[in-house]
């Protein structure tokens, strides 16, 4: 016998649609893992009418973002444009597009994004390995080239700044490793874009994502992607299609390539508003916008130290764009988090899987990476927690 789901639907209440007001968004400072608060001028772009796909004037801010995009990650990739969807989508569009079934996957987990690779590998009948590290950890060289002769996978994946701990993952060197093993490297830049050092072609990354809310201060829902030619050639010797028609780079490349082949309905003003963030980090240069998210990042550690407070990572690894503070015994972390945005209108946020309840995770990211709003959530914390 063929079950059935059965679904209450509620009553129709005409009266209803009547109680709705027009819509009223708080105005918060989003100090937390992100999203975080978009730049003004962003914003600003993104609230111009939408125009077509297919205009001229929009193809031409295609080839800007992609311009943009690969001087953000110091970059040549051909291939290197904004999947339309968050950074889970980018995401998964690296393991989709290169993923075959029985390929051979090596994950570093050393927080909750190693584990959502894991996941997302898996789901493509990859066969998963992993190397763990305890989170707030990095991954050495020497423990990397024993994964690879240990499971001689074909990609390796890697969060360079794992958004769960704090850690940001030193790159150097791990390119060549994967290029002595014959596999392609996988690197997670959603909390690095825009505001810590990446130089995707000299470290030998072939596979990138990255999100549009955190370092570049725009908007969620789309989401910079990108291969190497070395996984470019991957995916073109696959036996099969690529099992996911929407994140197919096969077939968003003839979109954002020469052909303009159509395939979905671009998100016009995300792009809009991507386009203005990449300029405007161009405008400020990368060095200057990675120097000012060292310098504040040190402003709020040092601010912390001063209220007693503890950060959970080493410093020598600590990420400039999101820190992980221990949560002092005897306070209850989710009280501190609500009390912050009920009082202070102020967002942070809370630990996830081995670290919830343990650290409040702290973001200064992209045009929140300020001195002011450092002092802001300093002098609100000492208000909170009473020291």
């Amino acid at each position: 016998m063929s079950s059935t789901l059965s679904v209450s639907m509620p009553a129709v209440n005409n009266t209803d649609r009547s109680a709705i007001a027009p819509l009223q968004v708080p105005d918060r400072l989003l100090l937390g893992p992100g999203p975080s608060n978009a730049d003004p001028t962003v914003v600003a772009a993104m609230n111009h009418q939408p125009i077509g796909h297919l205009d001229p004037a929009y193809l031409q801010m295609m080839d800007e973002v992609q311009t943009l995009l690969r001087y953000a990650w110091q970059t040549r990739n051909p291939m290197t444009f904004p999947i339309a969807g968050t950074g889970s989508a980018a995401m998964e569009a690296t393991l989709a597009n290169t993923v075959e079934p029985g390929d051979k996957v090596l994950v570093g987990v050393k927080g909750y994004f190693g584990h959502r690779l894991v996941d997302m590998a898996s789901r493509y009948q990859a066969d998963v390995s992993t190397l763990h590290k305890p989170w707030g950890e990095v991954f050495s060289l020497s423990e990397l080239r024993q994964g690879l002769e240990t499971h001689r996978p074909q990609i390796l994946a890697l969060v360079h700044a794992e958004t769960s701990t704090g850690v940001c993952q030193p790159l150097e060197g791990v390119g060549e490793l994967c290029r002595e093993f014959d596999c392609l490297l996988l690197v997670d830049t959603v909390t690095s874009l825009g505001g810590v050092p990446i130089f995707l072609d000299e470290w030998g990354v072939d596979l990138a994502y990255s999100c549009s809310q955190k370092g570049l201060s725009c908007p969620p829902g789309i989401s910079p992607f990108t291969l190497s030619s070395r996984a470019v050639e991957k995916l073109q010797q696959r036996a099969a299609k690529v099992p996911n028609w929407y994140l197919d780079a096969t077939l968003l490349a003839k979109y954002w390539g020469r052909d303009r082949t159509y395939h979905h309905t671009a998100p016009v003003n995300l792009t809009f508003a991507l386009r203005e963030a990449l300029r405007l980090l161009a405008e400020e240069g990368l060095e200057a916008r990675w120097q000012r998210h060292q310098q504040t990042a040190q402003k709020l550690w040092t601010g912390l130290a001063d209220l007693g407070l503890t950060c959970h990572v080493d410093a020598a690894y600590r990420l400039p764009t999101l820190t992980t503070v221990r949560v002092p015994d005897g306070v209850e972390a989710k009280a501190v988090i609500r009390q912050l945005l009920t009082e202070y209108n102020l967002e942070i946020g809370g630990g996830l899987g081995e670290l919830a309840g343990k650290v409040w995770r702290i973001g200064l990211m992209g045009h929140n990476s300020q001195p002011e709003k450092v002092e802001t959530l300093l002098h609100a914390l000492k208000q909170v927690l009473a020291v």
